[in-house]
C-alpha cells in the first residue's frame, strides 16, 4: 500500500510538472516581439512564429503557415523558409549553430528596400528547440491585415518580377483590343527612345507603336522597325502574339545577327552556284533518299544528258541507267554485273572519299569521284581526263623507251639525282652489281651503292672521291674478284645529276703502262 501512494504522488507531481511546462512554452509562443518570460499580452497583429527541430517544424501559427504556403521554392519546410529568411537576412543561417551558446536571442533587421519599413527576425534556443519570429514591428496601425508578412512575400515577388522583365532585353509589351500599347517593359521604351518614335523626350499614353497591330492567331513571324528619312539601318525582330483575356501579349527578340547570316548564307550559295557553272568538273549531288538536288552546266555537257531530264531530279539509279544508254559509263559485260559494280560505287562513296576512272567506249577517260555530304547525302564529280591520261601514256612510253635504250648500251650506268637518290639503272648495272632497283622499296642512295662496289671491289681511291661533295670527274680502275678489270668514271647530267659509268677494260696491258692496278684522275 505504501508503494502504490508513493507511486501516485509521483503520476501526480509529473502531471502539474508537465502542466506548467505547458504554460512556460505557450507563453513564450504568445509573447515572441519582446522575449518576455511571463505571459504579458502585446497588443497587434499575430507574428509568424516557427519552432524547428533541427531542420524538422515542429509547429507554427497560422501567419507561419502562410508565408511557408508563399514560398517559391520547393522543398522541406527548413528550406522554405529559407527562401523567405535568406534574401533578407544573410547572416541568419550562419548565426544558427549560435544560438545554443548566445544568452540573448538573436535579432535581426532586414533592410527597408523597396518597403516602406523593415521586417524583424528574432532567434532563440528553447531547450534544444529553435524558436523564430517574424514580424512587421509597424504593421500595426497600417491597415494590414493579421497575415502581413505574406503580403509583404507577394510584394517582393512582385518587385522581383518587374525587375526581370525591365533586365530581359527583349521587348515585351502589352495591347489592348484596339491595337493600342497600354503596358511595356524598359527595353521597349528604349527602343522607342532610341528610334525617336514618339518625337519628344518624354512618352504619353497610350505608349508609342513600334510594329503595326496583330491578329489574335498569328503564328510567329519575323517584323522590322524600318526609321523613316533616316540613313540606319533597319532592326528585325522575331515576334510572339499570345492572346490573353483582353489584348495581347507580345513579345519581340533581336533577329538582326540572324538576318545578317541568313543574307551572308544567301549571297555565299550564289557564289557557289556562279563557281559551279564556271566550273569544267561535271557535279551532282544526291540527298539521302538519292535524288538528284543540285547539278552544274559542266555535267550536262560531260554526260551527255538533258537538261529536262536532270530538272526533274532523277534517282541516282535511273541517272546511271540513262548513262549506260548514251554509252558514257564503261562497257560491262553483262548488265547485273554493270548494276553491281554500280551499287558498290554508291555505297563506297556514301562511307567516304572514292574515286574511279572510266574508260569510255568513246575513247574518252573520266574520273569519277564520290564524295559523302551531312544528312546521308552523296555528290559525284564527273571529270574528263582523256588530255592528262593521254600525256600519261605517252610519258610512260618514251619512259620506257629509253630505259629500252639505257639497256642495250654495253656500259654499265646508274643516275643519281641531286639529292643522292638513284634515279634509274641499265639492266647491266643491275646484272654486274646483282641488284634489282625497280623492285626494291628501299631508299637506295650514292653512299650505299659507293658502299655495295667498295665491298666488290676492294679500297681504291676512288671511293674517297664518290663520297666528297663533288663527285663529278672522278675516275679510276676496279678490279673485281674474278679478275676482270672495270674503268669507273663520274661525270654530272643535267639538273644536277650524276651519272657513274662501269665499262670493262680490254686488255691488262692497258693497266701495266699506267703503272699500277687503281689509277685516279680528277679533273
Amino acid at each position: 500500500m505504501q508503494f502504490d501512494w508513493f507511486q501516485a504522488i509521483l503520476i501526480i507531481l509529473s502531471s502539474a510538472g508537465a502542466a506548467v511546462l505547458a504554460l512556460v512554452f505557450s507563453a513564450r509562443l504568445a509573447d515572441p516581439r519582446t522575449g518576455r518570460k511571463g505571459g504579458e499580452a502585446v497588443p497587434g497583429p499575430e507574428p509568424a512564429v516557427f519552432l524547428f527541430q533541427g531542420k524538422r517544424l515542429l509547429d507554427t501559427t497560422g501567419p507561419g503557415r502562410s508565408l511557408l504556403e508563399t514560398a517559391t521554392m520547393a522543398g522541406d519546410d527548413w528550406s522554405r523558409l529559407l527562401s523567405f529568411v535568406g534574401p533578407r537576412f544573410p547572416e541568419f543561417e550562419g548565426a544558427v549553430p549560435t544560438l545554443s551558446d548566445r544568452r540573448d536571442p538573436l535579432v535581426l533587421t532586414a533592410a527597408a528596400e523597396g518597403r516602406r519599413h523593415p521586417v524583424q527576425l528574432r532567434a532563440e534556443d528553447v531547450n534544444g528547440a529553435i524558436r523564430i519570429t517574424i514580424l512587421d514591428p509597424e504593421a500595426e496601425g497600417h491597415g494590414r491585415a493579421v497575415d502581413a508578412l505574406s503580403f509583404l512575400a507577394m510584394e517582393d515577388e512582385l518587385e522581383l518580377m518587374r525587375r526581370t522583365l525591365d533586365c530581359l532585353p527583349a521587348l515585351v509589351w502589352r495591347e489592348a483590343e484596339d491595337g493600342e500599347v497600354i503596358w511595356a517593359n524598359r527595353a521597349y521604351l528604349a527602343r522607342c527612345d532610341a528610334d525617336d518614335v514618339a518625337g519628344e523626350d518624354t512618352f504619353t499614353w497610350p505608349l508609342p507603336r513600334l510594329f503595326p497591330p496583330t491578329r489574335d492567331g498569328d503564328a510567329p513571324h519575323r517584323a522590322r522597325i524600318t526609321r523613316a528619312g533616316v540613313q540606319q539601318p533597319d532592326h528585325w525582330f522575331e515576334r510572339h502574339c499570345f492572346p490573353l483575356a483582353q489584348g495581347r501579349l507580345q513579345f519581340a527578340f533581336a533577329a538582326d545577327a540572324t538576318v545578317k547570316a541568313e543574307q551572308s548564307l544567301h549571297g555565299f550559295v550564289q557564289t557557289l552556284s556562279k563557281t559551279f557553272a564556271d566550273l569544267p568538273i561535271g557535279l551532282g549531288v544526291f540527298d539521302r533518299q538519292r535524288k538528284l538536288q543540285l547539278f552544274n552546266p559542266a555535267l550536262i555537257e560531260l554526260t551527255q544528258l538533258h537538261a529536262e531530264f536532270l530538272i526533274g531530279r532523277p534517282s541516282l539509279h535511273s541517272f546511271l541507267d540513262r548513262l549506260r544508254e548514251a554509252r558514257m559509263v564503261p562497257e560491262p559485260k553483262d548488265y547485273r554485273s554493270w548494276r553491281l559494280q554500280m551499287t558498290e560505287l554508291e555505297k563506297a562513296a556514301a562511307a567516304g572519299f572514292h574515286s574511279e576512272t572510266w574508260n569510255l567506249p568513246g575513247g574518252q577517260t573520266y574520273r569519277v569521284t564520290g564524295r559523302p555530304h551531312p544528312d546521308g547525302a552523296v555528290a559525284f564529280l564527273f571529270e574528263d581526263i582523256t588530255t592528262e591520261m593521254t600525256l600519261t601514256r605517252r610519258f610512260r612510253a618514251e619512259m620506257a623507251l629509253g630505259q629500252d635504250a639505257l639497256d642495250q648500251m654495253q656500259e654499265a650506268v646508274a643516275v643519281f639525282r641531286a639529292s643522292g637518290d638513284l634515279a634509274f639503272s641499265n639492266r647491266r648495272y643491275d646484272d654486274l652489281w646483282g641488284v634489282e632497283p625497280a623492285t626494291s622499296l628501299s631508299r637506295i642512295t650514292l653512299r650505299d651503292s659507293v658502299r655495295l662496289w667498295e665491298e666488290g671491289c676492294g679500297p681504291s681511291p676512288i671511293w674517297e672521291a664518290l663520297n666528297a661533295a663533288s663527285p663529278a670527274g672522278a675516275r679510276g680502275t676496279l678490279r673485281l674478284p674474278d679478275g676482270r678489270l672495270l674503268e669507273c668514271h663520274a661525270r654530272p647530267i643535267g639538273a644536277g645529276a650524276l651519272l657513274v659509268g662501269f665499262q670493262p677494260v680490254a686488255a691488262p696491258a692497258v693497266l701495266e703502262e699506267a703503272g699500277g692496278t687503281d689509277l685516279l684522275h680528277r679533273a
